[in-house]
């Protein structure tokens, strides 16, 4: 009886132990099923400072060093970490947990802003670094570690098998930040422990709803037309009218109607360069920005415009340019904030419901794409707030300016910063109308790898299907990939040039813009956890050919399977 008893006891304590989310440990200290708990103080803080680099010791929840202190406090939605520092220029918070974490499990991280092809499941390596959050799994269970959007600084995690690290940068520019007496609430951990039965999809999408508690989402799906991967910025009024009547002809007679997104090359000057300007008034084969959305909506289209905000104008001040970009302007000066939010408004006093704007990522940053090197000596006119917080202010910026109604698309943005103030998020680099291994490099990688994120930070665009000529892509390997954004649930974006397709291939186009335009369920790469990248170890920036790239999808609640070796190969 006393036997009986205590298996009782045993097993109601361990279903309690779970319940609360503690992990149960097996006879040698780990985690019987491998989960580390990050929600308690780590194990070791250390400050990286303007005046030097110290470990710091711990009192209770607080930990001083090198002139400034770090407090890690648990709450209900996770552990605070919060930064003091008012003697000092401080630039990066290393905190350290220590466990064990399998090393025959994969992991698969974020990246910094848009993903260019680089994405998988991979081995445990102590040296990859996996920015915002990052996912541990063995096809069976799958856990989540990260960090809540919306945070003050750039956070990145690497893994081993002693542990996890978290380097929250909170450099202003490349300099350190000046806090002086204020006290910075640097970003919330969260933890998401897998469940039983969920897949490592399933598990992704839970943890990125976790981490994203107040995402703008949709309230209808989003799709039409983009002119930059058929006219690459040699666009006109009369293209852009064209391209409206086109894609409203092939969309379904629906109230949700497609959108028409002018790309870059409407600008006053530098058409087609990604920079120019000024952006009050159309270029020569523009003469009149809110009568070509006027045109748009009576082609049967909603106005969308492309637009780099940050570019700097001659006419404007010197001191708002960054010192060592002098092209791009100063984002933390209160005077640009004011310029970009009347520049914001006057494209939705023209007419335009779908604001795209470009490059933020590159205009504020270097190192992967999303912060400046360690080495950077610079810093923005505003010493006293992070290079995060600064971004963010920024989008918020865009937001307020735009209004509730206009649809915000970041393209080139922070995906961890933009979740709850943009509808969309452009998740991958370009992809292409004339090569198809960068389509299928930028495009597939990036859906398979972040559609995870849709419906939780904010709609994923995985960039559009383009043509530029007959045959620049072979129609039956651009058709694979119209098909799977088509019926991925994400908005699908055509950018197909005049007499480049066939009667027959119109059809199809139009089946795939009609799936686009009602809602479906989210598409779900079925072999994304072995699918690989042939060219791993190789820069992703300078080799398109490789980019894991799932094959089998379950689109709609059916099994899909897509040939893209032979579409690598070109036959």
């Amino acid at each position: 009886m006393r036997i009986k008893t205590t298996i009782r006891i045993s097993i109601a304590g361990l279903a309690l132990l779970m319940a609360m989310g503690i992990p149960l440990r097996a006879q040698n200290g780990a985690a019987a099923d491998h989960f580390l708990n990050l929600l308690r103080p780590p194990d070791a803080v250390t400050v990286v400072m303007e005046s030097g680099t110290a470990k710091a010791v711990r009192d209770g929840d607080s930990w001083t060093g090198a002139d400034a202190e770090v407090t890690t406090a648990v709450r209900p939605d996770g552990l605070h970490i919060e930064l003091s520092a008012p003697k000092a220029g401080a630039r990066y918070i290393i905190l350290r947990w220590n466990g064990s974490l399998p090393s025959n499990w994969k992991y698969l991280g974020d990246a910094w802003e848009r993903s260019y092809g680089e994405l998988e499941w991979g081995a445990l390596d102590a040296n990859r670094e996996m920015p915002w959050y990052f996912l541990a799994s063995d096809d069976r269970m799958t856990h989540g570690y990260g960090v809540k959007t919306g945070s003050a600084a750039m956070c990145g995690w690497k893994a081993d098998t002693g542990g996890v690290t978290l380097t929250a940068d909170v450099r202003c520019g490349g300099l350190g930040v000046r806090l002086g007496g204020r006290r910075l609430a640097v970003c919330v951990v969260t933890t998401r422990r897998g469940r039983a039965g969920e897949t490592p999809f399933q598990a992704g999408r839970a943890f990125c709803g976790q981490m994203s508690p107040a995402p703008r989402l949709l309230k209808q799906p989003v799709y039409g037309f983009n002119d930059w991967y058929c006219d690459y910025g040699k666009n006109s009024a009369e293209s852009v009218a064209y391209y409206a009547a086109f894609v409203a002809r092939l969309s379904p007679a629906i109230a949700n109607r497609p959108f028409m997104v002018v790309d870059d090359g409407w600008q006053a000057v530098g058409g087609g360069t990604g920079y120019g300007g000024p952006w009050d008034r159309g270029g020569p084969k523009f003469p009149s920005m809110l009568g070509l959305a006027v045109a748009i909506r009576k082609a049967g289209a909603r106005p969308g415009i492309w637009i780099h905000l940050l570019t700097a104008q001659a006419d404007q001040p010197a001191d708002w340019h960054l010192p060592h970009k002098p092209k791009i302007l100063d984002i933390s000066r209160p005077e640009v904030r004011a310029y970009i939010k009347a520049t914001v408004a006057r494209l939705r006093a023209w007419g335009y419901e779908l604001i795209k704007h470009d490059y933020s990522g590159d205009d504020v940053a270097s190192y992967g794409h999303a912060a400046p090197a360690d080495d950077a000596r610079w810093a923005f006119a505003d010493r006293g707030r992070t290079t995060a917080e600064i971004v963010l202010d920024h989008y918020r910026s865009i937001r307020e300016a735009a209004g509730e109604d206009t649809l915000l698309l970041g393209c080139n943005t922070i995906g961890h910063l933009a979740a709850g103030v943009f509808e969309i998020e452009r998740i991958g680099d370009d992809t292409s109308g004339k090569d198809w291994n960068r389509v299928r490099n930028r495009g597939v990688n990036t859906l398979a790898y972040r559609a995870i994120q849709h419906g939780a930070f904010f709609a994923v665009d995985a960039d559009c299907v383009g043509l530029t000529e007959a045959e620049a892509i072979p129609w039956a390997l651009n058709r694979q990939w119209l098909d799977l954004v088509a019926r991925s649930g994400t908005p699908l974006f055509i950018s197909l040039k005049k007499g480049a397709i066939t009667p027959d291939q119109e059809k199809v186009v139009a089946e795939a813009l009609t799936a686009a335009a009602r809602p479906q369920p989210l598409g779900e790469p079925l072999d994304w956890f072995e699918a690989v990248n042939p060219t791993r170890g190789a820069d992703p920036l300078k080799h398109l050919e490789g980019g894991a790239a799932p094959r089998r999808w379950k689109l709609g609640g059916k099994i899909v399977e897509y040939d893209w070796a032979a579409a690598q190969s070109g036959r």
